[in-house]
């Protein structure tokens, strides 16, 4: 209730109610059920930012192939992105599916945040160009929500990925963070705008400096930016805003049937994502 966020305000705990952000933002930790079965799959630890340890699980895909790392959004685990490694697999390229600090059985962190995404991401590509069976000159990111912003800031930072699929990535952290005090019923003023200064010290980015949309301009690869018409958690209109950043600049936007975790309606547009990626693979040097 939202009462309650205001306790703490009334007796003068700053600490405390900077306790209650975290706990309260923190994500819930799930552990994968499965494994990729039928796929010639290994289970992988690599090394992170600050000194921690990521979970994941390495698909190979022959000879000098591309790779791609997926990563899941807030709260999931690299499982849950699992509908599109066969598929890709199939189609030639080696999936590096990771959890993300904090998640499933990788290392848990002070925090999570976009950018320590970020981060897990891109120690993975680190790990893939050192993978023998990889070619190290084709890598890119699927990533799902939070993962989805995070491989755009850090297409943003590597240009020479091969090529970044966003699933229902957000356009910016401020409306889904304004979005989250609605559902939690926390007034904007003065306890919301509170939260969202706080997440922005604790994390040590501007919402604005890491934004998909803001992202997006400084992109080099190209884009698929795929997005479900019936996404409730995200609405539409943010896809096409991200999209609008870059319109026609080798960014691709896919509206499909579907919610924002309903990935059985991403995995049916899986031959989409797969023509996408194997045009970024064979293009000019």
């Amino acid at each position: 209730m939202a009462w309650l966020w205001v306790l703490p305000l009334l007796a003068g705990s700053w600490a405390g109610l900077n306790f209650a952000i975290r706990r309260s933002l923190a994500p819930a930790r799930v552990i994968a059920r499965g494994v990729p079965a039928g796929l010639p799959w290994r289970a992988v630890k690599l090394p992170t930012a600050n000194g921690k340890q990521l979970a994941g699980w390495f698909i190979p895909a022959g000879k000098s192939a591309p790779a791609l790392v997926l990563m899941h959004g807030w709260g999931g685990n690299g499982e849950m992105l699992l509908p599109l490694a066969a598929p890709l697999q199939a189609a030639g390229f080696a999936v590096l599916l990771l959890d993300a600090r904090c998640h499933g059985g990788s290392d848990d962190d002070s925090f999570a945040s976009l950018p320590r995404f970020a981060e897990d991401i891109e120690a993975g590509l680190d790990w893939l160009a050192g993978q023998p069976e990889i070619d190290a000159g084709r890598l890119g990111i699927v990533g799902h929500s939070v993962g989805a912003g995070a491989a755009l800031l850090v297409a943003a930072r590597r240009p020479e990925l091969l090529a970044v699929v966003s699933l229902a990535a957000f356009a910016h952290p401020a409306a889904m963070m304004r979005r989250w005090l609605v559902a939690k019923g926390i007034p904007y003023w003065p306890v919301g705008a509170y939260i969202l200064a706080y997440v922005q010290r604790v994390i040590g980015y501007r919402f604005d400096d890491i934004a998909p949309c803001r992202s997006i301009a400084g992109v080099r690869c190209p884009v698929l930016l795929v997005h479900g018409l019936d996404d409730v958690t995200v609405p539409v209109a943010e896809a096409r805003q991200i999209h609008a950043a870059r319109a026609g600049d080798g960014v691709e936007l896919l509206l499909v049937p579907g919610s924002h975790d309903d990935y059985g309606d991403i995995g049916r547009q899986v031959a989409a994502l797969i023509d996408f990626l194997q045009r970024a693979a064979v293009r000019p040097d």
